[in-house]
């Protein structure tokens, strides 16, 4: 009796070993699936949705600051069309950029970083990309500057309270200038305009200093690190009001000889 009670004793704890063993892979698997379908989430996010830039230069103070990171809505343009004022990434469209060489990383670094890139934790490409401000549309007449130091789109003066200027300095572009925008492109500028490498700056390179509509890699909409930081991103439609209505109205195409692409 006393055998058949051990036995029964031993065949219990075997039982509830197999149970809390079972248990604890159950718990594993479900971890694992847990992880995998987070991961995919986030890569579809990061892939479709939303992304992660850092900024790398001074060029959008004090809009945005060097290091700060920002989320770009990629929506826009496939979905949502790019607005006036929007701040947007794009890709280098060709000699904006200086060349770079990439720098020796370690094996299990370059690992870790592809990882936090694939799923959107981090954005090993913003030094490939550009981030500015939309001043002109396609077909858009961008001139500076008047008599108070305005830039204007189809005649309309710009009242813009993002930009930041040197002491002393009222015109918002050092150098002026006069294009029309051609189509599937924008004119793009810096907030800190004596202190940003834009579409006045880059005339030299292969598509004249416009943007190309399909380089736009989204809209930034939030500032998102560091804390201190934390800012909805506008695109200030108070200071475009009338813009549209010019264009529509034919203002655009008053230009004078102006060419598109300033040629």
């Amino acid at each position: 009796m006393t055998e058949d009670i051990g036995t029964t004793r031993i065949e219990h704890e075997g039982a509830s070993a197999n149970r809390r063993k079972r248990g604890a892979l159950l718990f594993l698997r479900d971890l694992l699936v847990i992880f995998v379908v987070a991961v995919l989430v986030s890569f579809l996010i990061k892939t479709f949705l939303i992304r992660s830039f850092f900024i790398p230069s001074e060029s959008m103070e004090m809009t945005l600051v060097k290091d700060d990171r920002i989320i770009v809505n990629q929506l826009v343009p496939g979905v949502t069309p790019i607005e006036r004022g929007d701040v947007v990434v794009f890709k280098d469209p060709g000699g904006w950029l200086p060349a770079r060489v990439e720098p020796d990383v370690p094996p299990l670094a370059a690992a870790v970083d592809w990882f936090l890139a694939f799923v959107g934790l981090s954005a090993p490409d913003s030094n490939d990309h550009l981030v500015k401000r939309v001043i002109g549309l396609p077909g858009d007449h961008v001139t500076c500057c008047n008599a108070l130091g305005q830039m204007s789109v189809n005649g309309v003066p710009l009242d813009e309270p993002y930009v930041v200027l040197p002491a002393g300095d009222t015109k918002v572009s050092r150098d002026d200038f006069d294009e029309v925008v051609p189509e599937g492109s924008l004119w793009v500028m810096g907030d800190n305009r004596y202190n940003s490498k834009d579409s006045r700056y880059n005339a030299d390179t292969p598509l004249k200093g416009f943007v190309p509509i399909e380089n736009v890699v989204g809209r930034a909409f939030v500032v998102s690190w560091p804390v201190s930081h934390w800012a909805w991103l506008g695109n200030y439609p108070e200071t475009f009001a009338g813009v549209e209505d010019a264009a529509e109205n034919g203002d655009s195409a008053e230009t004078g000889d102006v060419v598109p692409g300033g040629e």
